[in-house]
């Protein structure tokens, strides 16, 4: 039978923050750290495969699928501030002491709340999230590049908000595109075409220069606190390409690495074996149940 996954909203800083969240309160929580353009939706089939054993955790940011999306002008969309809202979010549930998922956005995001909090982290699954130079592709750099204010840097940023680009950033890269559910990138599409969602984005992709400038302190934190990491990565993503994830061991040379063959969105391809990996990892933590701390 398939393990229930709950739907629930929460406020956080004034703000309404929807989560999914499966699998017995007193195991070891996992919190699952979302990408761009996605929401918690993309982990359904990861909570599924280890809601039987494992605590999950998986919140929308603020202008992401169904929390809030309130306009730049009463939010400031930036790094720092989604990671206020996941810090609050996590001093909400109680959620002190956990393995955090990181992808895509949710690296940034993550590596910021690692920061503030390192006695919380546990451990970190890295699937696809850069914190490295040499994991930005030439249209990553592109990307990074923009600044607020320059000449033709929100029209660029517009130009990836489009359903082609959506599209492409769940099947390219993969095996057998046809296997790939049209629902995830649908659904993605469907919440940036709302009202306002597309100038979040915008801001947001004005700020990710702010999150290159602080690689230094993120490898920093990573070699003095040595956090037990699992990196699994799709090889073939067009953001962030393989050597992103092998730089992480410069660091954390004691990490395991899976490169994969598959695209950006490696779930939708590979979520049996990083859910089997993710388990043996957790387990060989040997976290002390939620009621036991």
């Amino acid at each position: 039978m398939t393990p229930a996954i709950f739907h629930r909203n929460i406020k956080v800083n004034g703000l309404n923050v929807f989560y999914r969240e499966a699998g017995p309160a007193d195991a070891p929580t996992l919190l699952l750290l979302h990408g761009f353009p996605s929401s918690s939706r993309q982990y359904v089939k990861l909570m599924e495969a280890l809601a039987d054993r494992y605590h999950l955790v998986a919140p929308d940011y603020p202008g992401f699928g169904l929390s809030d999306a309130p306009a730049a002008t009463e939010f400031a969309y930036s790094f720092d501030s989604l990671t206020d809202v996941v810090e609050g979010f996590c001093q909400a549930l109680g959620l002190d002491r956990f393995v955090a998922y990181l992808f895509d956005f949710g690296a940034p995001v993550g590596l910021r709340l690692a920061e503030r909090h390192p006695e919380w982290v546990a451990g970190l699954v890295i699937q696809n999230g850069n914190a490295y130079e040499e994991g930005l592709s030439p249209m990553a750099r592109d990307l990074v590049a923009l600044r607020p204010g320059r000449p033709g840097a929100e029209e660029a940023v517009m130009g990836i908000l489009t359903a082609e680009v959506t599209r492409m950033q769940y099947l390219g890269g993969t095996r057998e595109p046809e296997r790939i559910a049209p629902e995830g990138w649908l659904l993605d599409q469907h919440f940036l075409d709302l009202p306002g969602r597309k100038a979040i984005q915008v801001d947001l992709a004005l700020d990710y220069h702010r999150n290159v400038e602080r690689y230094p302190a993120w490898q920093a934190w990573l070699r003095q606190h040595r956090p037990p990491a699992l990196v699994v990565w799709g090889r073939n993503d067009a953001f962030f390409p393989a050597a992103g994830a092998e730089a992480y061991l410069r660091d954390l040379p004691e990490a395991e690495l899976h490169l994969l063959d598959t695209g950006h969105f490696a779930l939708e391809e590979e979520v049996d074996f990083i859910a089997a990996r993710m388990a043996a990892f957790v387990d060989g933590l040997r976290l002390r149940p939620a009621a036991a701390r």
